[in-house]
């Protein structure tokens, strides 16, 4: 039985005129970041914000442009760590939008945190780039801490949860148990108490339920995962008019995840737009 739940009114008359204007600048940053230390840390954003601005007038991703635009955030953040953790002195060599680009090794930078490796994580889960996912999942736990961004323990639980996962490590459920441990009010003190409970813990329920291999509680708790997204998100206009409310990132990546596992997705929502779960471009896009 498939459950529907309904995206929440966003606006739409000024897309048109943002898209362009949003397009311009990804283009632009994705032409100079290889060369410049101070865009570098915008890229990841800027191309994920263009990529859930498209799902605005395009709410199941079925155009190229909106396919191409969550592949480009893909290969920006993977291509990021991939030149982070390059030997110094090197340089590595990555495809972004169809153009071959040459970033210098990096090291640890603040932007090349736990958080940003989730994203990066969770793209590369949606657009099935297994060598990514690869490589993603042997960047050390000890490179992220080294950033010196401020997060609570949990994260790195997480971090090393999913990383188990993916290279089949024995360890993924304790390495689960110490995330999930980690998101009660008791142990948090810097992320935001709503932000956690509604965006950030319900990707690790939904990794639980397709480690059970349990169908019916996974797609239970990827209807309340799109709820509990859409209540954060519609808490105020502030919010309610973000794009980054658009598509639910971590339960849209636990999704794919779970179809490709075999569990069969029984809920139907703008927030997992119907093209990228479905993996509908396979063989469209050159990555």
């Amino acid at each position: 039985m498939v459950t529907t739940v309904p995206r929440h009114e966003y606006p739409t008359d000024d897309v048109p005129d943002t898209l362009d204007a949003l397009g311009e600048t990804t283009n632009w940053i994705l032409a100079e970041f290889a060369e410049s230390p101070v865009l570098r840390p915008q890229a990841l954003s800027t191309a994920l914000t263009l990529a859930q601005q498209r799902c605005a007038v395009d709410p199941q991703a079925v155009r190229f442009e909106t396919w191409e635009a969550w592949v480009t955030a893909m290969q920006t953040g993977s291509a990021l760590f991939a030149a982070a953790t390059a030997p110094e002195g090197a340089s590595i060599t990555c495809r972004i939008k169809e153009q071959e680009q040459t970033l210098p090794a990096t090291g640890p930078e603040s932007y090349l945190n736990a958080g940003t490796w989730v994203t990066a994580f969770y793209l590369a889960m949606i657009c099935r780039d297994n060598d990514r996912l690869h490589r993603l999942a042997e960047v050390p736990i000890s490179f992220l801490r080294e950033s010196g961004a401020v997060f609570d323990e949990y994260i790195y639980s997480w971090v090393e949860a999913l990383q188990s996962f993916w290279l089949g490590r024995p360890d993924v459920g304790d390495k689960l148990i110490a995330a999930v441990d980690g998101t009660g009010p008791e142990a948090l003190r810097y992320a935001d108490a709503d932000l956690m409970s509604k965006i950030l813990y319900p990707p690790m329920i939904l990794l639980y339920r397709v480690i059970r291999r349990d169908p019916a509680e996974f797609n239970k708790a990827l209807a309340d995962a799109l709820r509990w997204h859409k209540a954060y998100w519609t808490a105020d206009l502030d919010r309610a008019t973000s794009a980054d409310g658009l598509v639910a990132l971590g339960p849209l990546a636990m999704a794919c995840l779970a179809r490709d596992q075999g569990i069969t997705v029984e809920i139907e929502s703008e927030y997992l737009p119907k093209a990228l779960l479905e993996y509908a471009w396979i063989g469209e896009i050159e990555y």
